[in-house]
């Protein structure tokens, strides 16, 4: 039924919950697993606003840490026999995880949740939920206990 799952991560504690969801789910389906990390790079930033060493490094060691994130996942399912991709990418999350399982054809994408209530979700938004919106393929969400 599932044969590419993708999981984004962006190395927190809900992306965590995730992997082991995915992790499960990639070897019941004998699935290959996709790992994405999406360096986010705003928009206002995007085009004019490279080239400035300040902003050059930052966006160099956010995506030195999405390579260490997806490695982390990669080596599990390795543990695992679980064949995997690993991507890390530049731009808005939302967006490039869309993007990536459309060009991907992936079957199903396993993210994790914050457990955000209240005026704290409202105020930080949801890359999951946007995600949940407008994906045409299943997504399974993993819930972690909400922030006191």
């Amino acid at each position: 039924m599932f044969n590419r799952i993708l999981i984004p991560t962006d190395g927190s504690d809900p992306a965590k919950s995730a992997v082991e969801m995915a992790l499960n789910l990639a070897e019941t389906h004998n699935a290959t697993l996709h790992v994405l990390f999406i360096v986010d790079q705003p928009i206002s930033v995007s085009g004019i606003g490279e080239g400035f060493s300040g902003l050059d490094n930052l966006l160099d060691a956010l995506e030195k840490e999405g390579h260490e994130a997806t490695d982390v996942i990669v080596n599990q399912a390795k543990e695992r026999d679980i064949e995997t991709k690993a991507a890390v990418r530049r731009g808005n999350p939302h967006d490039d995880i869309l993007t990536y399982a459309d060009e991907n054809d992936i079957n199903l994408i396993v993210m994790g949740t914050h457990g955000r209530t209240g005026v704290k979700r409202a105020l930080l938004g949801s890359v999951t939920e946007d995600v949940v919106r407008h994906s045409e393929i299943p997504v399974l969400t993993v819930h972690q206990e909400p922030e006191e």
